[in-house]
């Protein structure tokens, strides 16, 4: 990439509403260096940019790195209770590649530990070799229709999303149903006597929906 000299430099300087223009990178602490830099090479696609005894830096797209694993010997394990990040977030750019991810990640014995429509995304979570949970997403909203979402009463009572069942979700999107249905809160159920997948010691939420139609919410 070229530098490109920048002009007005005083002016710059001066402005107070200068954002992060992306979020670049995670860097991750473990005691189990290449278990969890194999993990993330095939949960990502991913390849390796550099890699020494110490540290490895991985990329999948256009970035230098995305994530970078650092080996920790003896690192204390994650404490899923205590303060700290809860989860960080992949997209992908069609519900197709987030299915055909989960797919993927079936058939390496990497399974989810989440699936929630939340009504702006679809999103399946997994949990990485040493307890991190990691969310794959697919956006079903624009910033301005999740704007509004997110100022609805059923926001207001399920902050949190409906489970979907994927390979409900994933037979749906075979047969060829329209995408609008399928983003749709419950349009995906999981069938009589098939368990969810969900992490224990969530907090309550309106997990089948039941709620949804007795607000004026968007739907999702």
């Amino acid at each position: 990439m070229a530098i490109s000299e920048e002009t007005g430099r005083e002016e710059i300087l001066a402005r107070s509403d200068i954002r992060p223009s992306q979020l670049a990178h995670i860097v991750l602490r473990t005691a189990q260096f290449a278990v969890m830099r194999d993990f993330y090479l095939a949960f990502l696609n991913a390849r390796v940019a550099y890699e020494n005894a110490f540290a490895s830096f991985l990329r999948y797209d256009e970035e230098h790195h995305r994530v970078v694993i650092i080996a920790m010997p003896g690192a204390a394990p994650v404490q899923p209770r205590a303060s700290g990040l809860e989860h960080y977030a992949f997209s992908y750019a069609s519900l197709g590649g987030l299915l055909a991810t989960y797919q993927r990640l079936k058939a390496l014995g990497i399974r989810p530990d989440w699936c929630l429509n939340h009504g702006f995304t679809m999103s399946i979570y997994y949990r990485d070799p040493d307890g991190n949970q990691v969310e794959t997403q697919f956006d079903t909203m624009a910033c301005a229709q999740a704007d509004a979402y997110m100022r609805s009463p059923y926001f207001d009572i399920n902050p949190i999303g409906v489970d979907f069942d994927p390979e409900v979700l994933l037979a749906r999107y075979l047969r060829g149903d329209p995408m609008g249905e399928l983003v749709r809160f419950g349009s995906a159920p999981y069938p009589d006597g098939v368990p969810h997948i969900r992490p224990g010691g969530v907090p309550d939420y309106d997990f089948d929906g039941a709620l949804f139609a007795s607000t004026s919410a968007p739907a999702g």
